[in-house]
């Protein structure tokens, strides 16, 4: 880059799922204008879901993971500056300030900060062997580890967490995963479907223990060797690996002014942005984990970690800047750029070989109806809310879970007994 001020169309901040499809769509878009990735890993862009899913058990290289290759970011006149941050905005200039010392301008500023990694503050967290699953970076790290470890202790009841003991489990290591309150992954699925993957782990020798967390880490030589809990036991260990969360990243949204939630003022912590992804600067966009935004399908401001939520937000970002860009004064803007965001929430996971589905949000549900059978591995449950469907989790369903995103959109109130039915295909219910 010259010594000169770097002036671009769009700078998007960010090249996690949110920051690459905001940059892929709005060129799908026919956007011509300049374009600015700032991407803070040094790796190309990269997928992240398969990370604590499939990537060490399987034979593809690290290129399998690449959104595209550093060839496409050419072809597409997109400028991506790899291992690079932006330490400040100045809205007012419509300006950053990037980490080499580099100013550079914008007309449209997309923050896609994502999400910080949680990492443990206690004795020997920074012995080695002691890993975890945010980066490429982090499972290069676990990758050079697993061929001498055997026990393994993974510190959480999250996804991330249980898709990663699944994957080490089927590496054949001994697995211990350690949860601080009494069931997995949160508040994400209902009592039954935890208690199923609990009923799963187990069969597969994984060992998991409730109301259990650490107190100390202990080394040999440099190298995780056992762990110290706070019922006093100790686990002998060779890696430990912790899924306990991320932080909200909106340091730079906060430095700039913008609006940002607060969990003590009774709102999710993030990016606050209307249902176009604009935030209280009309210049300045976010997508993707670190967003809250009005979603017809929570209540009030919502905050989702989700591959869909952050791809969908930055489709519609891209729509919305390439529409404003074409126009002139903010008022013709207004009037051309229609699209809110009306997504319906979806998330998987995978978990040895069950595909977890879910469409829609459950939260405040009252009442719930099961498709299937537990015992047969493909089951179905539905969540309604004064008699409307408001969300599907499915195990090995795909079908269900594909037909229950129309059926969630739709808002329909299905006939109960139908809607149990697993012979009755869900897209016959509208």
């Amino acid at each position: 880059m010259s010594d000169q001020l770097l002036a671009a169309g769009v700078v998007i901040v960010g090249a996690g799922h949110a920051g690459f499809q905001c940059a892929d769509s709005l060129r799908r878009n026919g956007f011509d204008g300049r374009i600015v990735l700032v991407n803070g890993e040094a790796d190309l862009p990269y997928q992240r879901p398969p990370l604590s899913k499939g990537h060490l058990l399987s034979p593809a290289g690290e290129e399998a993971l690449w959104f595209r290759t550093a060839n496409w970011f050419d072809d597409q006149n997109i400028t991506l500056l790899n291992h690079t941050r932006v330490e400040s905005i100045q809205n007012q200039r419509r300006q950053v300030s990037l980490s080499n010392g580099e100013p550079l301008d914008y007309q449209w500023l997309v923050l896609a900060p994502g999400a910080r990694l949680r990492t443990l503050e206690l004795p020997g967290a920074n012995l080695d062997g002691v890993c975890y699953v945010k980066s490429m970076s982090d499972i290069r790290t676990i990758a050079r580890w697993l061929p001498d470890t055997q026990q393994i202790v993974v510190v959480g009841g999250s996804f991330i967490a249980l898709e990663f003991a699944a994957t080490a489990a089927k590496l054949d290591k001994h697995v211990t995963v350690l949860v601080r309150g009494q069931r997995l992954m949160n508040n994400a699925v209902d009592d039954l479907l935890a208690d199923y993957m609990l009923q799963q782990h187990r069969a597969h020798g994984v060992d998991i223990r409730f109301g259990t967390c650490l107190e100390a880490i202990n080394g040999e030589q440099g190298r995780v060797a056992s762990v110290l809990l706070n019922n006093g036991n100790r686990l002998p260990a060779q890696m430990l690996v912790a899924g306990i969360g991320v932080e909200i990243d909106t340091d730079l949204a906060q430095q700039a002014g913008l609006a940002c939630g607060e969990r003590a003022a009774g709102e999710p912590e993030g990016i606050r942005v209307d249902r176009q992804c604009l935030t209280s600067d009309n210049r300045i966009f976010a997508a993707g984990d670190a967003v809250i935004s009005p979603n017809p399908y929570g209540n009030g401001l919502t905050r989702l970690e989700s591959v869909q939520n952050a791809v969908d937000q930055a489709k519609l970002i891209a729509t919305v800047i390439t529409a404003k860009s074409t126009h002139d004064t903010p008022n013709e803007q207004a009037e051309a750029v229609q699209p809110q965001y009306d997504s319906v929430p979806w998330f998987w996971s995978d978990q040895y070989d069950i595909k977890l589905q879910m469409a829609g949000l459950f939260n405040g549900y009252d009442q719930r109806v099961q498709r299937g059978d537990t015992a047969t591995g493909k089951f179905s449950t539905c969540y309604l809310r004064d008699g409307v469907l408001i969300a599907v989790h499915s195990v090995n369903k795909p079908a269900d879970h594909m037909q229950a995103r129309k059926l969630v959109a739709a808002r329909i109130a299905p006939d109960i007994a139908l809607l149990a039915d697993e012979n009755i295909k869900l897209n016959s219910l509208f």
